[in-house]
């Protein structure tokens, strides 16, 4: 790799920034049940002390997603401590994620629930984690509605249609300057015969009836075996409306495996689309980059470990992609030189490269090797394990 490219490789990780989820260092699973790990983080200043650690390593990371019923149980009483164990760890509270799927009162839905009362109470939760989030100074606020329902005729579609309109643009009018809501989006589970939120074109429609400062949220497993999800991205930058990422990926549904394990090529064609535009705009696309995975098997904090270092390397080949070349080369239906052009950089081994950055940037040449010799995941078992042991093991 000559220096021209190991300058663009340079570049491109010192802007880019990811965002870790509080919850991924919990114990997690699936609906059937999770499996303890002795070292998962089971209070909100042991997930700030392990993003902490994925941070050091990785030079990537400075925000934490935060969940509200789980993070901040008490609302806007518990912004004093989150706002200690930040400056403690040096870790700036991320997105604010309302729990909107987890109450018994949500077993029909929430923002789109038959029940006045209980959209009521949806709202009012959601508004008060914008309060949270502007007392925070953490601008996006994200959502995911778990709505819908599981056999036909049980609910009018269009009725939930017109309750979402009207709640989103109720917590909208509470959002502050600055302020974003993220709409995420999932085509089913739990809901299985149709759910509100299906896919980018309805959160697209339901942000844009929202108001200006709501945009659309991408899970990359939240879609159809073999979606183009490159595509929809193309689709909500051309639209002005790409707000955020959850980041994971899936070999059959929704798996929530770490990021690039089992198609890190797709990863590079988002991450390529999202270059390209900057390079034709001119402009720093305005978007959230955050880990949403279940690591049920793999240690947390490697898992986290992993899939950020990952990301690292498939943005890194993304910005080597000749935007000029390839701008030409489309244009004049060169398909071959085209496609190689962006296959060429998708198999550059930037990791040589990025070593040198981490060295010129006071980071471990080997984050992994660097956490495993540390002694904080030894000391952390010893210390957590009683408490996981007694730790639910199942949803049955």
């Amino acid at each position: 790799m000559d220096d021209k490219a190991v300058k663009i490789v340079w570049k491109a990780l010192d802007k880019l920034a990811i965002e870790l989820p509080s919850w991924g260092f919990a114990n997690t699973g699936t609906r059937f049940g999770k499996f303890i790990q002795p070292a998962a983080a089971t209070s909100i200043q042991e997930k700030f002390s392990d993003a902490a650690q994925v941070r050091a390593v990785t030079g990537a990371c400075p925000t934490l997603a935060l969940h509200v019923q789980w993070d901040l149980p008490n609302g806007l009483k518990d912004v004093p401590e989150v706002e200690r164990l930040a400056k403690q760890f040096s870790i700036r509270p991320g997105s604010i994620n309302p729990n909107i799927f987890q109450n018994q009162e949500y077993k029909y839905g929430s923002v789109g629930n038959p029940d006045p009362a209980i959209r009521r109470m949806a709202i009012r939760h959601i508004v008060d984690c914008v309060a949270i989030s502007e007392a925070l100074g953490a601008p996006d606020i994200s959502p995911w509605f778990a709505d819908g329902s599981n056999y036909p005729g049980t609910q009018n579609i269009r009725k939930r249609i017109g309750y979402f309109e009207e709640g989103l643009r109720e917590i909208h009018a509470a959002l502050k300057p600055g302020q974003r809501l993220l709409l995420e989006y999932k085509p089913f589970e739990p809901a299985f015969y149709h759910t509100d939120i299906a896919d980018w074109g309805m959160a697209l429609l339901l942000a844009k009836a929202a108001g200006p400062q709501a945009l659309v949220l991408v899970d990359t497993g939240h879609h159809y075996q073999a979606q183009n999800i490159e595509q929809i991205v193309a689709w909500l930058l051309h639209q002005n409306m790409m707000g955020g990422f959850h980041f994971n990926d899936r070999r059959y549904a929704d798996d929530d495996l770490t990021l690039g394990s089992i198609d890190p090529y797709q990863i590079f064609r988002i991450f390529h689309e999202i270059r390209m535009f900057e390079w034709e705009t001119q402009t720093t696309a305005d978007i959230a980059y955050m880990v949403d995975q279940s690591h049920n098997l793999k240690g947390k904090i490697e898992a986290m470990i992993q899939t950020v270092c990952t990301a690292q390397e498939l943005y890194a080949r993304a910005a080597l992609v000749d935007h000029g070349s390839l701008a030409r080369l489309q244009q004049e239906c060169s398909l071959v030189d085209a496609e190689e052009t962006l296959r060429g950089a998708f198999w550059q081994d930037v990791r040589p490269a990025i070593q040198e950055w981490r060295k010129a940037r006071r980071l471990p040449a080997d984050p992994m090797q660097t956490f495993r010799t540390s002694g904080y995941l030894e000391r952390i078992t010893r210390e957590r394990s009683e408490k996981n042991r007694n730790a639910t093991a199942t949803y049955a």
